[in-house]
C-alpha cells in the first residue's frame, strides 16, 4: 500500500508558502524542505547548548550555570514583551 505523503494546510497558509518561495526564487517544496533541514529539534538544540557550555568552560573557564541560563531567558521575555532592544 502506498504511503500517502500529501499534508493539508489551510489556503492562506499555502498562498504564504507560495509569496514566500516565489520571493526567494524557490519552490514551495524546496521552501518546505529547507525550513525542515534548518530546523533543529528540542534535543538538537539541548545538545548544542550543552556543547556551547562546555566549551565555555574548557576554553575560557566560564562555568554557565543553570540559574544564568533561567536569569537570561527571563531578561529576553522581558524585553520582548516590552518591544524594545533596551
Amino acid at each position: 500500500m502506498a504511503e500517502d505523503t500529501s499534508i493539508k494546510v489551510s489556503k492562506e497558509t499555502r498562498e504564504r508558502l507560495q509569496l514566500l518561495a516565489g520571493q526567494r526564487g524557490t519552490t514551495m517544496r524546496d521552501l518546505v524542505e529547507q525550513l525542515a533541514s534548518q530546523t533543529l529539534t528540542e534535543e538538537e538544540l539541548r545538545a548544542r547548548g550543552e556543547q556551547a557550555r562546555r566549551y565555555l568552560r574548557e576554553q575560557m573557564g566560564i562555568d554557565v550555570t543553570d540559574a544564568a541560563l533561567a536569569a537570561s531567558a527571563r531578561l529576553r521575555a522581558l524585553i520582548a514583551e516590552r518591544g524594545t532592544a533596551a
